[in-house]
C-alpha cells in the first residue's frame, strides 16, 4: 500500500511542530530516490506548523478518546497510508494495541509491543524494570508511600506525575508537607534528586528487535522537556546502558530513547524511557543516524543502511521559526 504511480505516502500523528521530523522524512524519500507523500494528522491543523508543512493534513480527535483509534484506520485506510509515526506519548498505547489492525489494511505502525509502551509510559513501572534489568537508575517510590515517613530519604526529592510527559507537573519538594500539598488529580512518583550532565540516548532497533543503532547527545539546555542546545557524544557508560536495556526490553521495534543523568565521576543514571522518537531526534539525524530513512527503507522493501557509524560531536542550536498564512 502506498499510492497509485508509485507514490507512497506516511502519516505523521500528532504532528504539533515536530516539522524537524517531518523534514527528515521528506530528505529520506528524496535520498531514496521514493515519491514520498507526507500526511499530517492533529486535533486542530490549522493552528499546527507541521499540518501547514506537509502534503495534506486531517483533524483528529484527543489520542485518549474512543473515537481515535476507529477515525486512524478510517483515514489511513482511505487516504492509502503505508506507515504511521507517532509522536506523542498520550497515543502510543492506543496505537500499539491496535498495531495488528492497522497491519490488516497494509498500514504498519512505527510502534513497540503493549508491553513496551505501557511500561515506558508508567515512570514507576519503568522504575521497576530498570531495576530488574540491572540498569542504573534514581531511587524511587510512590509518592503515597512516603509522604507520612519519609525519614530515610535524603531530601529534597523530584516529584513527578505517574504518567506525565515534557516535564509537566514535576516539583522538587524539600519535605513531606510540600510533597502532599502537589495537586493530586494524578498520581505522583518521587525520587532521588541527581545532579548532573543530562543525556538523552536514540535507539533504533529493525523488524526482529535487533539494537542497530545509540547514539547519545548531552542536552546542555532544555526548555518545555525538549533539548534546545545539545551535541552527540560517545561515552561508554551511556552504551552499556543501551546494550543491557536492549537486552531486556519486550520486542522494542523502530524508535525509542532514554534519558539519564551522568553525575561526576559516577556510571550514567537512567531515569526516563520513551518508547517514540525523542524531541531532540534531528540532533541524531544530523549526525548520520537517520533512523527516519532506516524506517522508509524497512517499509519499502530497500536494502537496510542502518548502522552504528555515527559523528561525535556535532552540535545543535535550535531557535524559534514561523509558518505565516
Amino acid at each position: 500500500m502506498g499510492g497509485g504511480n508509485g507514490t507512497h505516502r506516511i502519516l505523521i500523528s500528532s504532528a504539533g511542530r515536530r516539522v524537524a521530523l517531518l523534514r527528515c522524512f521528506q530528505a529520506a524519500g528524496r535520498e531514496l530516490g521514493i515519491d514520498l507523500r507526507i500526511l499530517a494528522c492533529d486535533l486542530d491543523p490549522q493552528w499546527s506548523a507541521a499540518c501547514l508543512e506537509a502534503d495534506a493534513a486531517f483533524a483528529t480527535p484527543p489520542a485518549g478518546s474512543d473515537e481515535f483509534v476507529e477515525t486512524m484506520l478510517a483515514l489511513c485506510e482511505r487516504e492509502r497510508v503505508a506507515l504511521v509515526v507517532p509522536t506523542i506519548d498520550t497515543e502510543l498505547i492506543a496505537y500499539a494495541h491496535a498495531a495488528h489492525r492497522f497491519e490488516a489494511i497494509g498500514t504498519h505502525v512505527a510502534i513497540g509491543s503493549p508491553a513496551l509502551v505501557e511500561m515506558a509510559r508508567d515512570k514507576y513501572e519503568t522504575a521497576r524494570f530498570l531495576a530488574a534489568a540491572g540498569v542504573t537508575s534514581p531511587r524511587t517510590a510512590r509518592a503515597a508511600e512516603i509522604v507520612g515517613d519519609g525519614a530515610d530519604w535524603s531530601w529534597p526529592l523530584l516529584a513527578k506525575p505517574r504518567h506525565g510527559s515534557s516535564s509537566r507537573g514535576i516539583a522538587a519538594v524539600s519535605c513531606p508537607s510540600e510533597l502532599a500539598a502537589l495537586d493530586r488529580q494524578e498520581p505522583y512518583i518521587v525520587q532521588e534528586m541527581l545532579r548532573g550532565r543530562e543525556f538523552t540516548v536514540s535507539l533504533y532497533f529493525d523488524r526482529e528487535g535487533t539494537l542497530r543503532c545509540a547514539i547519545p547527545h548531552e542536552r546542555l539546555r532544555v526548555r518545555a522537556g525538549e533539548v534546545e542546545k545539545g551535541v552527540t557524544i560517545r561515552h561508554p557508560g551511556l552504551e552499556d546502558a543501551a546494550r543491557r536495556l536492549a537486552a531486556a526490553l519486550p520486542a522494542p521495534r523502530g524508535v525509542k530513547c532514554f534519558q539519564a543523568i551522568m553525575p561526576p565521576d559516577e556510571e550514567p543514571s537512567v531515569f526516563e524511557i520513551n518508547a517514540r522518537f525523542g524531541g531532540g531526534y534531528p540532533l541524531a539525524h544530523r549526525a548520520g543516524a537517520t533512523f527516519a530513512r532506516w524506517l522508509l527503507e524497512e517499509r519499502f522493501g530497500r536494502q537496510s543502511t542502518a548502522t552504528n557509524d555515527w559523528e561525535a560531536s556535532v552540535k545543535m542550536l535550535r531557535f524559534d521559526d514561523a509558518v505565516f498564512l
